[in-house]
């Protein structure tokens, strides 16, 4: 059974959260501020956070980068709809995906089922090759579900991992956003450049020496993104 925690500063939120979850047989923690998410987050195991962005104190921004220093767990960020640049930058700094107010029940759960199936198999499939994957300093074991660059290990988000899996496992191939969005997220792909863009980026931010003049991970221009063979 999975465990989820749930941090909104409106327990309204967190009640009614709590009644969907429990009733597909998840178990819930609550916290209403992001330093009591941070002590929930150490003291019991989580494998998936629900963070409202807007709280008092700590907000859900600074508490999903303080999260992302130790941990790779789902974030699904709880967002209004006028707080567009907050769900950007969740994404850039860790978040995994977003969900705006006032929620679809069926969506919300939809995309903790999709989170939840990402993070226990992060980005194996079925058949799919258990040899490491090795280019230039970037070693990708499928078996262990670890990647390592120049022999030092890299804490990598699910959607992170499985866009880098994606790539190294075809070389040299050029993927458009929507192909990236389609195998990775699993979804149609409209409006899927900037997420596609912000999750790249901040792969390359882990992988690369200079994020800004990337080595391994390749922008072709107007067409999308490869991985370079090193």
């Amino acid at each position: 059974m999975y465990n989820i925690l749930i941090c909104d500063d409106d327990k309204d939120i967190v009640a009614a959260l709590e009644i969907y979850l429990t009733s597909e047989g998840y178990r819930t923690l609550k916290a209403y501020d992001g330093l009591e998410a941070l002590r929930l987050a150490e003291e019991h195991p989580v494998d998936l956070i629900l963070m409202d962005i807007m709280m008092p104190g700590l907000d859900g921004i600074r508490t999903t980068a303080k999260l992302r220093e130790s941990r790779n767990v789902p974030i699904i960020l709880l967002t209004a709809k006028s707080e567009d640049s907050d769900k950007v930058l969740g994404l850039n700094i860790g978040a995994d995906d977003y969900v705006t107010k006032p929620f679809n029940p069926i969506e919300l759960i939809a995309r903790v089922k999709s989170q939840l199936r990402r993070y226990t198999t992060l980005g194996g499939r079925p058949g799919a090759d258990s040899a490491a994957l090795t280019n230039g300093g970037i070693v990708l074991d499928d078996t262990a579900k670890s990647v390592s660059v120049d022999g030092e290990a890299v804490s990598l988000t699910p959607l992170e991992y499985n866009i880098l899996l994606l790539l190294m496992k075809h070389p040299g191939r050029v993927f458009s956003t929507s192909q990236i969005y389609e195998q990775v997220w699993n979804d149609p792909s409209l409006g899927s450049e900037n997420t596609v863009a912000v999750h790249i980026r901040h792969l390359r931010e882990k992988i690369e020496i200079d994020p800004a003049n990337p080595r391994y991970i390749k922008v072709v221009w107007g067409l999308g993104y490869k991985m370079e063979k090193i």
